[in-house]
């Protein structure tokens, strides 16, 4: 059909027009042919992709000889790869590695306490309440560099009672945007152990064989401005599916699918849009293509309901003349937090209630001897974190 398509234009010596696939979802196909693209609005992707091979050749061929030819000189066959992507990657590991080598660790002491009140009992870390920063890059406010210090501290506070002030201020956090190809690897590293490599052939697999996600080999977060009806018709599709069910469904009915620059900006996008579920159904998934859908299926939800509601507290226990800081939340609504289940929703972690004006009791106290660590080396999550934003290194 392509082809006939061009050899009639060419015979008309109509202008040529190109067809722009985002998915290869059956309605997608027709949508695209309906809005062919002139040629002149897709050179720029031509000149992108002759950049890259040119790079390739330019970086990758003439530096892999250069560089295996040095390596070779004393005798021997010393292969040594260059490339436009693998060689600045490879740059971020040996500069973290090299960090880790020179890196020397100093010890200091944490003193750290539990507190009984009438609700129950919480902790409190010490801090100091006049610590600014300064020169010392390891220095923090809870941070003792004395063991004699820390004794000090939890031989006067060691079962003294202590009195409470705190402060409470309401917070708001937002749905993780909709995933891309660095996001979805990352989030399949971090709660399934998958590689990038792995988490992109299944991805893939979803896209081409099972055809329920969209094209997966994007860098964008956001969606077209124009897809609100595809956005409303997935949903509808996703009501007929039970684990999401009843998500889907109140996102419908509480009007959520609506203009909103944070979820559709054409500017945000370059060559495709973000990684969500299409009209298509899953038929029989394997375990981890079940695994990951249901990842892609929750973040499309979660980013269509409102914000998750907390309240803030701060609290300042001070013991002898000693503080020691609490800090905790206080779930008020659980908005997209709800797909995500109770895990989710005890992971932002509780604070026991104490009334104005208690007093309590110092129950345990103890000094914690520690020592500074290196920075950690790169997994593969946090690896795709440093080569998203390259450019600043």
């Amino acid at each position: 059909l392509i082809f006939r398509y061009i050899v009639q234009a060419a015979k008309a010596r109509q202008p040529v027009r190109r067809l722009w696939l985002q998915s290869m979802t059956p309605a997608s196909i027709r949508e695209a042919f309906e809005t062919l693209r002139s040629d002149d609005e897709m050179l720029p992707l031509a000149d992108a992709a002759r950049s890259r091979s040119e790079a390739d050749w330019l970086v990758g061929i003439n530096g892999t000889r250069a560089m295996t030819a040095f390596n070779s000189k004393e005798g021997g066959f010393y292969l040594t790869t260059v490339g436009r992507v693998q060689t600045p990657t490879l740059a971020i590991v040996a500069e973290r590695e090299d960090k880790i080598r020179r890196f020397v660790s100093r010890n200091y002491w944490e003193v750290r306490a539990k507190f009984d009140a009438r609700a129950g009992q919480y902790e409190g870390r010490w801090f100091d309440e006049t610590f600014k920063k300064g020169d010392d890059p390891d220095a923090r406010a809870e941070r003792l560099w004395e063991e004699a210090k820390a004794a000090a501290i939890v031989a006067a506070c060691t079962g003294k009672p202590g009195e409470v002030s705190e402060e409470s201020k309401p917070s708001t956090q937002l749905s993780p945007l909709l995933f891309d190809l660095t996001s979805l690897q990352r989030e399949g590293n971090s709660k399934f152990g998958f590689s990038a490599k792995t988490t992109l052939s299944i991805a893939q697999a979803l896209y081409e064989k099972h055809k329920v996600l969209t094209y997966p080999r994007t860098d964008a977060r956001a969606l077209p401005e124009d897809y609100l009806g595809v956005v409303s018709k997935t949903m509808q599709e996703l009501g007929a599916q039970t684990p999401y069910k009843a998500f889907a469904k109140q996102v419908l009915k509480s009007g959520w699918v609506r203009p909103n620059k944070r979820i559709f900006d054409n500017s945000k996008i370059s060559d495709h849009f973000a990684i969500i579920p299409t009209l298509q159904t899953p038929g029989h998934l394997s375990e981890v293509e079940a695994k990951l859908y249901d990842l892609v299926v929750k973040r499309f939800l979660a980013v269509f309901f409102p914000a998750a509601e907390y309240l803030v507290t701060t609290r300042i226990t001070r013991v002898e003349g000693h503080a020691f800081k609490t800090e905790g939340k206080v779930l008020v609504e659980a908005g997209w937090l709800a797909i995500y289940g109770r895990e989710a929703i005890e992971e932002q972690g509780a604070l026991v209630k104490v009334e104005p004006g208690e007093q309590v009791q110092t129950a345990e106290i103890e000094s914690v001897a520690l020592a500074t660590r290196p920075p950690p080396r790169y997994t593969e999550a946090t690896l795709l974190t440093a080569m998203e934003g390259a450019g600043k290194l």
